[in-house]
């Protein structure tokens, strides 16, 4: 009776694994089937509205769109690439890119050089920060789009570019024969010591060499500064690059055969665990990592790792919150496809994607996480941390946002145009930590802007005619125009009164940009530390050693 119920049961058994089986192999075939179906009705919807349509159609723009069009079902990360943006793949991956080494700013009246990078053709010519494009290659840049002007600057390396130039000051003009070269956007844009025992290093991407440049970095400041006593590792503004850099970057404070992400999507056999190969540098000095909202992708692997391995302290603000990994696939025709395939968990299990692109609202918006979906876990001490919403700093610093003069200053180049005159004006170089504007030439900038447009409206001038608007469709303006009116009056700003009272953030603007004139990036960088609340809160952290181990205990 036993061994009947015993092959009764092996008989229920494998007829339920059949079914199963069966099952499945019907819902992939009937997946395939739709697939099949609709590329069917897809290819011969094309074929007649190109036949019989009233006017020509271009076939590469009705595919781009189609394209494009199911692209928006997808991330943001999942993209198309034609061939004739395959050289911004390249930049992406690698930091490199044929051209001559340096940035522009086009508005209608002249093209700009914004920024030059050193040791590039443009820095090699003497093309300087400020000088006005005039021609490249015959072209006229007067009208040209920024993209335009992009596109004539960019070429081959080896290829001579014609340009023609003029001094902001002078006036003087300049014909230059400019050899293009491969520009390699250095991954490490500035190592010094933020004070003489705290260390720096300021990585702006994760490009090919990015985890040997940090470490080349570190260990000369290492060497020149044998009494150091922390490391402040800035990766704000990092939108991330390759994975493999991100393990090396981590490899530099955590040892060997160390779990530092893993990676997990459809295709199983793609599943990866990425480990740390060599042994650390340095496994004890202590370390802090600089986060803000625009550090992502990769710059969250290596602050996730050092956060969930407790090997340093996360200061600053949220990260972006990219866990997802991409995959470039080649295309006919020299295009190619960059797919999101996975997604990336920290050591301690976590994924930090923030967005999540597989559930949209109605309007087909994919928002956040929301708070009650997001899970604990913890770090190798047992401190607490959460997946679902970027990398959260241990030590959180509220962010500061410049002042709407300020902005504005900005944004219309004053502040720009200002430092080139200053920079013609005093040829003598300033050391970029101890230059300060004195009072008599911040005035100077306050006379140089008389007569200029920086007019603005304030975020309470927006919200106040806002609520004008409201009030006049529901009829209700006229029964409070007169508080409206005195609202308005005292609202009203000054202009110089707002340089005045935002001049400490002004002058640190000018500051930065003139110490660039001289120095280039890295002057600007060296400059900004002197007043950044991140950098001063890390500082202090390091300077603490108590404060430091509680928050690697979560106190």
């Amino acid at each position: 009776m036993r061994r009947f119920l015993q092959r009764s049961q092996l008989l229920f058994f494998t007829a339920a694994l059949l079914v199963f089986t069966l099952a499945v192999s019907f819902r992939r075939e009937d997946k395939y089937f739709e697939i099949s179906k609709n590329l069917d009705i897809f290819s011969a919807f094309y074929r007649e509205l190109n036949t019989y349509y009233v006017d020509d159609l271009s076939a590469q723009q009705l595919m781009y769109k189609g394209i494009n069009a199911m692209l928006d079902e997808t991330d943001p990360y999942t993209d198309f690439i034609p061939e004739e943006n395959l050289d911004e793949l390249k930049f992406m991956a690698t930091g490199k890119y044929g051209g001559v080494g340096a940035s522009i700013n086009t508005d209608s009246n002249k093209t700009v050089i914004s920024d030059v990078y050193e040791g590039s053709p443009m820095y090699k010519a003497g093309v300087k920060p400020g000088d006005i494009i005039l021609s490249l290659d015959g072209h006229n840049t007067l009208g040209l789009k920024q993209d335009d002007v992009s596109k004539l600057l960019k070429g081959a390396s080896g290829t001579t570019l014609a340009m023609r130039t003029k001094n902001p000051i002078s006036g003087e003009e300049h014909d230059r024969k400019i050899v293009r070269e491969e520009i390699n956007v250095k991954p490490v844009a500035f190592a010094g010591m933020t004070r003489e025992d705290v260390g720096y290093i300021k990585m702006s991407q994760f490009t090919e060499n990015g985890g040997n440049q940090v470490q080349d970095a570190f260990e000369k400041l290492k060497a020149a500064h044998p009494g150091m006593k922390g490391l402040i590792l800035d990766l704000r503004g990092n939108p991330g690059g390759l994975l493999e850099e991100a393990v090396a970057v981590s490899n530099i404070f955590i040892d060997k055969n160390r779990l530092i992400v893993r990676t997990k999507g459809r295709i199983k056999n793609w599943d990866h665990d990425y480990k740390t190969e060599r042994q650390a540098i340095d496994l004890t000095l202590p370390l802090v990592v600089l986060t803000n909202h625009s550090s992502a992708s990769a710059s969250e692997i290596v602050a996730g790792a050092i956060q969930d391995l407790d090997r340093g302290v996360i200061i600053g603000q949220r990260s972006f919150g990219k866990g997802l990994v991409q995959t470039t696939r080649t295309l006919p025709y020299n295009t190619k496809l960059k797919v999101t395939t996975a997604k990336y968990y920290t050591p301690s299990g976590r994924c930090i994607q923030a967005i999540d692109y597989s559930h949209r609202n109605e309007d087909g918006e994919a928002d956040y996480v929301p708070d009650s979906l997001r899970k604990n876990f913890t770090t190798q001490r047992g401190r607490a941390v959460r997946d679902g919403g970027g990398i959260e700093p241990d030590d959180k610093v509220e962010p500061i946002f410049l002042s709407q003069v300020a902005v504005t200053l900005l944004r219309r180049q004053y502040i720009f145009d200002y430092a080139t005159i200053y920079y013609y004006a005093h040829p003598q170089q300033p050391q970029p930590a101890t230059f300060s504007l004195t009072d008599a030439e911040f005035d100077n900038f306050v006379q140089f802007l008389d007569g200029k447009d920086y007019s603005y409206k304030t975020r309470s001038e927006e919200a106040l005619e806002t609520f004008a608007s409201t009030a006049r469709k529901e009829k209700y303006f006229d029964a409070v125009s007169a508080e409206y009116q005195s609202l308005q009056q005292k609202m009203k700003h000054d202009k110089k009164q707002d340089l005045l009272k935002n001049k400490t953030e002004i002058r640190h603007l000018l500051e930065e940009e003139i110490v660039s004139r001289y120095y280039l990036q890295r002057g600007r960088i060296e400059k900004g530390l002197a007043w950044d609340n991140d950098v001063k809160e890390a500082v202090a952290v390091l300077h603490n050693p108590a404060q430091y181990t509680a928050l690697l205990k979560g106190k």
